[in-house]
């Protein structure tokens, strides 16, 4: 700011020195050049006053030490009681989570309880990642509708275990079955015999079963037609 202002005295000055020069030609009067010249010299020391004040900033700031962006960077974390790779850690805990949130990776629960251990963190008070944590992950989180752990199923004629798993609405999957097996283990004598009007509970598949039961399918070879 100050060099601009130094810029537009010396130009102003070269300004007034045209008018001078103009106004010589003009045919001046005596008073009027003595009282230009007036005018001129005392610019001409506000001028001087301004470009040592200038070198005075000038060498100030020469003399100031200038600290890294890693130093700044380290004196940030200090405050929180933490080195690089303490953040470098955090970091990676953050996306991770929020992968999961985004993937609704649940259950539900489980994502509140990692949140709020990354907001216990007092690296969370960061600008980095403070409005992520506390606000932006917390929104996702509280707009997460989640799913039902299990819902009901009323055996139908013709039903058994491997087609009930296999409907879209159940796992897609009949090689996922066992798992109604061993959910209703009461009601289910022999895993062969299922009658209609039974009410089974089908609990939803965690991602490892999810994963497991996949597996199988792809694996699976039938065997050869004779």
């Amino acid at each position: 700011m100050k060099l601009t202002r130094y810029f537009i005295g010396v130009l102003s000055l070269l300004l007034i020195f045209s008018v001078n020069l103009f106004a010589q030609e003009e045919e001046m009067t005596s008073d009027e050049w003595q009282a230009e010249m007036a005018r001129l010299t005392s610019e001409k020391a506000s001028l001087l006053q301004e470009d040592s004040t200038l070198r005075a900033d000038i060498a100030n700031l020469k003399s100031t030490h200038i600290k890294s962006y890693e130093d700044c960077m380290d004196e940030l974390y200090s405050m929180v009681g933490a080195t690089k790779a303490d953040v470098d850690n955090f970091r990676r805990a953050v996306a991770e989570l929020n992968g999961k949130i985004q993937r609704k990776e649940g259950p539900k629960a489980d994502r509140q309880k990692d949140l709020d251990a990354l907001k216990m963190n007092k690296i969370s008070a960061l600008p980095e990642f403070f409005d992520k944590v506390h606000t932006q992950m917390q929104n996702e989180l509280d707009a997460w509708v989640e799913a039902p752990t299990s819902i009901q199923y009323e055996v139908v004629r013709g039903d058994c275990l491997w087609n009930i798993a296999k409907k879209s609405n159940i796992y897609g999957n009949g090689f996922a079955w066992p798992n109604i097996y061993k959910a209703n283990r009461d009601k289910i004598k022999n895993p062969d015999l299922i009658f209609p009007k039974q009410q089974f509970t089908i609990p939803q598949l965690t991602e490892e079963e999810k994963a497991k039961y996949d597996k199988i399918r792809a694996n699976y070879k039938p065997a050869p037609v004779q």
